[in-house]
């Protein structure tokens, strides 16, 4: 038994040293790591190693996450130069420095840094972070959270330190198969407070907009339902600032990349694959400056823009056009302007226009002032400022350049007032005056239309339900000839009457006049005339009459006839 155990403890020391283990848990002078073996962080999150992108023929050393396929890459070493040999090693040299050597030994890359001590030990940490630690000290001596390539990690930051003159940006790769840096670079400016920048070359071609502590004033969708969330920390004393940015649930693994097309992306690992939590730009209206100078752009579908209120496209031919990146000019000078000596209090004095939902402009400056008051009066006071914004966890900004990359989302963002001459908004209430007194009429003259048109409506039910008037006159005929009254034509009353002439008017009734007649028999008869005012109508009229042939008393007048 006990030579069973001893052969089977050399064969297996045999094999260790014939195919040594392919995971190391550090780098040392005496353990290098060659192509085809890996280092792996405590946890198993992270894994170190050679890696071909896209299966070309280039070898990188860079950071992965482990067990997640399709690989992704988080950080690379020798981004501008590959190795082009099969064979290579990641090592530590003689003077402490942290080096990629291929074929006879070769310098491929380096930290760029030597230390003089003689322990040393290159490890991946928890958090995807590889550094070289002295192990006398337990100092880490050099970190790849320091030297970022298009990947940021959780516990990693874009920073500035501007008396040292470091700057720890994201810069993109050149193509999916290409590590080296790209066109495009995302950074943390100097401003007070800070912005993020998508830089492409030297040209702006995203930017967040005024930082407020957690959230960047032109990202309203990155609010508390995301699962990642800026922290933006600034030391203007000591002329520092940095971003990161951490998860808000049950996640380990989460990446904040650049890629090759300038797309800034915030993913986390749900357990079956990758979640897009953020990502910019996302429209063409983020793009810088895409409606030029007093240009806003409005996150329709699609993106349109239009000219702050107060201005009028510079050129009507390139915005029909659409391109707007001419922007806009003023369409009537400021008060201010035209007479510097006058005060502001008048009533031509130059007003504010509010548009709210919006992403504050570049180029602002910071007061440092209590309320919104004080930061209008400031800028009304002084004729260089453009505009003014009170930013709640920022203060006052105002602008006293032209307003440039100013975009408006369907709810969010901030408020921004814009200077412009007291004539432009006056002529606004203007307007409102004359739509709402139109509308107004309008309004009153549908609801007279509308009674008229029910009027005649009810005038004709009414009418749909009385008998035809040749009919009435029929049926009231033969009840009259019972009772021996005589119709009349209207000539004849006419000529008895000389055409009702006030000779002959005997009086008023209720209901109309009464004239005196004779008869061609001499017989003098009196006559009483309906008024087309009496309110009478022709169904009374004649029901009266019926009423009265059927009355027989020597005090009353015998009824002798009618005319209709």
């Amino acid at each position: 038994m006990g030579k069973i155990g001893i052969v089977f403890f050399a064969s297996l020391l045999f094999l260790l040293i014939i195919f040594p283990s392919y995971c190391y848990a550090a780098i040392t002078k005496a353990n290098p790591l060659s192509i085809g073996q890996t280092l792996g962080s405590p946890d198993g999150s992270y894994e170190l190693g050679f890696f071909s992108p896209n299966n070309s023929r280039n070898q990188y050393v860079g950071i992965w996450f482990k067990n997640i396929t399709p690989q992704v890459v988080v950080w690379v070493a020798n981004r501008d130069k590959p190795v082009t040999k099969t064979t290579a090693n990641l090592t530590i040299s003689s003077n402490g420095s942290l080096v990629l050597l291929e074929g006879e030994q070769d310098l491929v890359w380096s930290i760029g840094e030597t230390f003089s001590s003689n322990e040393f030990r290159g490890e991946l940490l928890d958090n995807g972070n590889f550094v070289l630690r002295d192990e006398v000290s337990g100092r880490d001596l050099w970190q790849s959270f320091d030297h970022l390539g298009d990947t940021m990690l959780p516990q990693s930051s874009i920073m500035y330190d501007v008396p040292n003159n470091k700057k720890g940006v994201l810069s993109s790769w050149r193509s999916p198969a290409d590590p080296s840096p790209g066109e495009f670079v995302a950074e943390l400016t100097t401003q007070l407070p800070p912005q993020g920048f998508i830089m492409r070359g030297s040209r702006p071609y995203w930017r967040g907009g005024p930082s407020a502590r957690e959230r960047f004033t032109g990202t309203p969708e990155m609010d508390e339902s995301h699962v990642s969330q800026f922290r933006i920390s600034q030391d203007v004393a000591a002329g520092t600032g940095s971003l990161t940015y951490s998860l808000q649930r049950n996640s380990n693994l989460s990446y904040t990349t650049l890629t090759s097309d300038g797309s800034l992306k915030i993913l986390w690992y749900n357990g079956s694959g990758w979640v897009n939590d953020f990502e910019a730009p996302r429209s063409s209206c983020d793009v810088y400056g895409a409606c030029g100078a007093y240009g806003l752009c409005v996150t329709s579908n699609p993106p349109n823009c239009e000219c702050m209120k107060g201005f009028i496209p510079k050129s009507d031919e390139e915005w029909n056009r659409r391109n707007w990146t001419g922007g806009c000019v003023r369409r009537t000078d400021l008060s201010c302007r035209l007479n510097s000596s006058a005060p502001t209090q008048d009533n031509n004095a130059d007003v504010f226009d509010i548009v709210a939902n919006v992403k504050p402009p570049d180029f602002y400056e910071y007061l440092s002032l209590i309320n919104a008051e004080e930061c209008q009066q400031r800028c009304l006071g002084n004729c260089s400022c453009m505009a003014f914004a009170y930013i709640d966890q920022i203060g006052c900004l105002v602008w006293n350049r032209e307003l440039l990359d100013v975009m408006q989302f369907e709810a969010g963002g901030e408020s921004l007032s814009i200077r412009v001459a007291s004539s432009e908004l006056a002529g606004s209430n203007r307007t409102k005056i004359i739509v709402a007194t139109t509308v107004s009429i309008s309004v009153f003259m549908v609801l007279v239309f509308a009674s008229y048109w029910f009027w005649r409506y009810k005038a004709k039910q009414k009418d749909s339900t009385q008998p035809p008037m040749e009919a009435s006159q029929d049926a009231w005929k033969k009840e009259l000839q019972k009772q021996d009254v005589y119709f009349y034509e209207i000539q004849t009353i006419l000529t008895i009457t000389d055409n009702f002439s006030a000779e002959n008017k005997l009086g008023q009734g209720g209901f109309g006049p009464v004239y005196k007649g004779k008869l061609q028999d001499g017989k003098e008869i009196a006559i009483k005339r309906l008024s087309s005012t009496s309110g009478q109508g022709l169904e009374e009229f004649m029901n009266e009459i019926i009423l009265i042939s059927k009355l027989q008393h020597r005090n009353l007048v015998r009824l002798l006839g009618c005319c209709i």
